[in-house]
């Protein structure tokens, strides 16, 4: 009897490699193994980012979220396994034990563990009520019922989420502030000139954001968070705490099983971890690109590399190298980036072709690496296009708005 694939984690990942397995499955590509998909939460793979926006927002249903509809598992034949906990892997039998007291064989397994949001410690209030971090369906609906008009909400951490939900709060009427540790909100992610660009964009919508701003711990009434005492001395009043401080990789189980961890599951460039039978992708897999191990949390990571496995699985000879992009949404603004800006030297900033919007071009020395573009589509499109083919216009000439983006792109004068 053929063994089937499972693969542990029902996320972007996931829904990725069933759907590409199935497609190659109905064009004969493949052994057309079956599969078992498991998840934690009670519902199928769904998208993560729009929990921070449209979702958290009200402008989306729940159902929408989902990748798939629910019915599309069970008439593929997709034997699934949701609320549902993997225990252990024994990767000598090639079996996996759950929560539900099953024991379950495969032939090849895949880890879309995903990653989890970082705490504040219980000791400086992490656990109290009205304290939250946002992940899952779940988070988003706990937190719903506290968005209140005139309510106070303290963020900590000044990254996307942080700032994304900032947005919201402020439509539904709250009072918001956010602290950051570091200098700067976005420092670990992006140049001043974008941390500049949020940080007066959310000033303008009444966000106190604070900077270089250190939070000692949380008080409480009752067991209920009621504010907030700062390294400075200062006390701030808050109804609820949303923590955006960052997120770790769900190692447990590859660490449990053996197998090589570094930055999270370590994997070579067919996502295959250091054990042949068994396959990582998405939030939880680290990778090599461009001689460093990195880890990505985005949707085109987790939906390039389970979609990679799958052909890599059936018999195809591909390896993983990607064109990273992100997105955000904070009021009317919408934020794209492509490529990755780590070991940037210099960047440039070009003004937008329409008001209030601009871009962000990052380079190490002469060569190209990624984009921030603030409601500024076209810079986008045609740095994704760039940095795809490898073309390096030099600064001076992304700097100057007279020159033409998508002539630029199509030349290589400037390899």
């Amino acid at each position: 009897m053929q063994k089937p694939i499972v693969i542990v984690g029902a996320g972007q990942a996931a829904a990725s490699f069933v759907s590409r397995h199935k497609a190659l499955a109905k064009k004969g590509i493949g052994n057309n193994e079956p599969l078992v998909l498991i998840g934690e939460e009670p519902v199928p793979p769904y998208q993560r980012p729009p929990l921070s926006k449209a979702y958290m927002s009200g402008d989306l249903e729940c159902n929408r979220l989902f990748i798939r509809p629910a019915q599309w598992y069970s008439e593929q034949s997709i034997t699934t396994h949701y609320n549902t906990h993997v225990d252990s892997i024994d990767p000598q039998l090639k079996q996996l034990k759950t929560s539900q007291g099953q024991t379950i064989d495969y032939g090849k397994l895949i880890l879309c563990t995903g990653s989890s949001p970082l705490s504040l410690p219980a000791s400086i209030g992490g656990e109290l009520a009205g304290v939250f971090t946002l992940r899952n369906i779940a988070d988003v609906e706990a937190m719903g019922p506290e968005l209140m008009s005139g309510r106070k909400l303290l963020i900590v951490g000044g990254g996307y989420i942080g700032l994304e939900a900032a947005a919201v709060a402020r439509k539904f009427g709250l009072e918001v502030t956010v602290i950051e540790m570091a200098e700067r909100i976005l420092q670990r992610v992006a140049a001043p000139q974008t941390s500049d660009f949020f940080r007066t964009l959310h000033q303008q919508h009444d966000v106190d954001v604070r900077e270089s701003t250190q939070l000692l711990r949380l008080t409480e009434q009752n067991g209920h968070v009621n504010g907030a005492e700062l390294a400075n001395g200062e006390r701030l009043e808050a109804d609820l705490v949303l923590v955006g401080i960052g997120g770790r990789p769900n190692i447990e189980l590859a660490e449990q099983a053996g197998l090589d961890c570094e930055n999270g599951i370590a994997v070579n460039q067919t996502c295959q971890t250091s054990n042949p039978n068994i396959f990582s992708a998405g939030d939880c897999a680290s990778f090599i690109r461009n001689g460093r191990r990195t880890r990505l949390e985005s949707v085109q990571n987790a939906a390039d590399q389970g979609d990679l496995v799958a052909r890599v699985i059936a018999g195809e000879a591909v390896s993983y190298d990607p064109l990273p992009w992100f997105w955000s949404d904070q009021y009317d603004c919408k934020l794209q980036i492509a490529g990755l800006n780590t070991g940037y030297t210099q960047t440039v900033v070009r003004p937008g072709s329409k008001p209030g919007g601009q871009s962000v071009w990052y380079y190490a020395e002469d060569k190209l690496l990624a984009v921030d573009a603030m409601n500024d589509t076209m810079s986008y499109a045609q740095g994704r296009k760039m940095i795809g083919a490898g073309l390096h216009p030099t600064p001076a000439q992304i700097a100057d708005p007279a020159v033409d983006l998508k002539l630029l792109s199509k030349s290589s004068l400037s390899c």
